[in-house]
């Protein structure tokens, strides 16, 4: 009796419309599912295609990914407000016309020349003289015969520097065969040291500096100082009309075809030979290295342990080794390299190998016409100007070894405006290539990030000065600060007006 009742309820319960319809066939069921798993299957493969075009762990849509990618690669480091900031100071006074003159021999190439005239200018401001037009290096290892007037606009340089110092292109007829004190001055002096050294006036009408490179402190100088050198560095001491307008036209070809890595390839016969570096050299090549330092009587250092200075960072990278840490880096294999260099020691033997993995490198003649450059025949400084112009205009500047010519880009792509540097850990990176070498790491994804979060921190972003070394002193303390001309960061660059502070 339960039973009938309750089976009468469920049967009133049921909607009208059920008591109609015949019970399914098992064919009807088949058909159903069949149905439905081609539903699931289109579905299934519509998702599968949309993740496959997104990066792991990213719900960002696939054009945004790379533009973050490019981004990262191209984009330089913000400047946090940051700008130049030359002008002196309200306690700066005039130059007053002092009747005592100073005369100067820059020596080494042209990096080198060009931040030693700006140690000169300030010295002469500090001891009150009158600069006359340095005389240029003749007998390094380029033997460049150019002057002054070859490579710089001089004509700018006195009339940019009237306010600071009193500048004049040649010494006064009465004085040419006046007797001179000959001064070599300590490396990295103070203010101090030049007003001692001002008592040689007491003599003397003229003063004749031999040498005229790192004469100058890094630190604890005036600020008015510190800025009048980079007034002459970044305003006065401007290449001469050809250097100009040559390195103009070479960047506008560089930069029609999108962006460029200018690389510093630091992979030159006199580099390795003062290095002592010879990895991936035959014997004959090691040994022409060797006789050549032995023979340059101003290189002190003749015996060098080539795989000490190897594994301790100091050697240039080698062009393939560029070329590996370029990828590792993530640029692809179609960017445009330029390469700022001299002579690559061994030529297409060695340059092949950066070849290899970027195709693209353009030089100097590739990039001008053989006309264009046939009045810099022979000048490798005026050459040396042409690269320099293009280094500092690149979208990213790369150097395999920190030189004088490393440095001063640097130090002028900071003063622009922070634009991306990225310097080698090359201490760092020999333990990996040499893990390559050995087979115990390869090139791709694990490479890639080893390298990519070694240089987290190495692209140029700003900072202040670094100082010297802890637990030095003396001369060795000086020699181990930063370069002012590598940063010229605070003295030459400050807060803009209305910016915040920097988190």
């Amino acid at each position: 009796m339960v039973t009938g009742r309750a089976s009468s309820s469920s049967s009133s319960s049921r909607p009208r419309f059920f008591r109609f319809l015949p019970p399914p066939s098992i064919p009807a069921y088949v058909l159903s599912l069949f149905l439905f798993s081609i539903i699931v299957f289109f579905f299934s493969q519509t998702q599968i295609s949309e993740v496959s075009q997104k990066p792991f762990f990213s719900d960002d849509p696939p054009l945004l990914y790379l533009q973050d990618v490019e981004d990262q690669l191209w984009d330089s480091s913000f400047s946090h407000g940051l700008q130049p900031c030359v002008q002196p100071t309200r306690k700066y006074e005039a130059p007053q016309a002092w009747d005592r003159y100073l005369t100067v021999r820059s020596n080494g190439g042209l990096n080198q020349m060009r931040t030693g005239i700006c140690d000169m200018v300030a010295v002469a401001r500090i001891m009150n003289a009158t600069l006359v037009i340095p005389q240029l290096d003749k007998k390094s290892f380029w033997q460049d015969t150019s002057t002054f007037s070859d490579i710089f606009d001089e004509q700018h340089f006195i009339a940019t520097l009237q306010g600071d110092v009193r500048v004049v292109s040649q010494l006064p007829k009465e004085l040419e065969s006046a007797p001179r004190a000959r001064k070599h001055f300590q490396s990295w002096s103070g203010v101090n040291y030049y007003v001692e050294m001002a008592q040689l006036w007491q003599d003397y009408q003229v003063l004749h500096v031999p040498k005229s490179d790192s004469r100058l402190a890094n630190n604890n100088l005036p600020i008015d100082i510190q800025r009048l050198r980079c007034r002459a560095l970044y305003q006065a001491l401007i290449f001469s009309s050809p250097i100009e307008s040559l390195g103009k036209r070479l960047i506008e070809r560089l930069k029609s075809n999108g962006k460029y890595i200018a690389l510093h390839l630091r992979y030159e016969k006199d580099m390795l030979s003062f290095t002592g570096c010879t990895y991936g050299l035959n014997d004959t090549e090691a040994e022409e290295l060797r006789t050549m330092r032995e023979n340059t009587n101003h290189w002190k250092l003749k015996d060098i342990n080539s795989t000490e200075q190897r594994t301790g960072g100091y050697c240039p990278l080698t062009p393939k080794e560029m070329g590996i840490f370029l990828r590792a880096l993530g640029y692809p294999p179609s960017t445009c390299i330029y390469v700022a260099a001299g002579d690559i020691y061994g030529g297409e033997k060695y340059l092949s190998d950066l070849k290899s993995h970027f195709p693209n490198l353009l030089f100097k003649d590739t990039l001008a016409t053989k006309e264009e450059l046939e009045k810099f025949a022979s000048h490798a400084t005026q050459t040396a100007a042409l690269d320099y112009m293009i280094s500092v205009e690149s979208d990213v500047f790369v150097p395999s070894y920190t030189g004088n010519m490393a440095r001063a880009v640097e130090g002028h792509r900071r003063f622009l405006g922070h634009r991306k540097t990225i310097n080698p850990d090359r201490k760092g990176l020999v333990q990996l290539f040499d893990k390559i070498d050995k087979g115990d790491l390869h090139e791709g994804p694990m490479l890639s990030s080893l390298v990519t979060q070694m240089h987290k921190s190495r692209q140029g972003a700003p900072r202040k000065r670094y100082g010297s070394l802890p637990g030095l002193r003396g001369r060795d303390r000086l020699r181990t600060e930063e370069s002012f001309y590598e940063n010229p960061y605070p003295e030459c660059i400050c807060r803009s007006k209305g910016h915040g502070k920097r988190q």
